[in-house]
């Protein structure tokens, strides 16, 4: 069975979404689909109630490095978010950190 929850996304913006409106975000695989991802939080969390799930891709960066031999370029890797509202229970995200 494939891995499709990598990790909670911990940011200030997170962190106040999931304290005003039961919405928690995760680093999710990129070819899961919202009923893969709905299915495996309801596994790792199974005393909540899921209203919704929303999902985006986040695309990677452009990265710039100043080296001796000059100036080298890249892109950092993109990846998938999704975005769970909660219609009852609550998840401690901090617990695992």
């Amino acid at each position: 069975m494939k891995q499709i929850i990598y990790a909670p996304v911990l940011t200030e913006k997170s962190a106040r979404l999931s304290e005003e409106g039961r919405h928690y975000s995760f680093r999710v695989s990129k070819d899961a689909n919202k009923i893969e991802i709905r299915k495996a939080i309801e596994e790792r969390y199974p005393d909540i109630d899921i209203k919704e799930v929303r999902t985006m891709v986040v695309r990677g960066k452009r990265k710039r490095q100043f080296t001796k031999k000059g100036l080298v370029k890249g892109r950092a890797a993109g990846w998938k978010k999704a975005i769970v509202t909660l219609k009852s229970g609550e998840i401690d995200l901090y617990e695992a950190v």
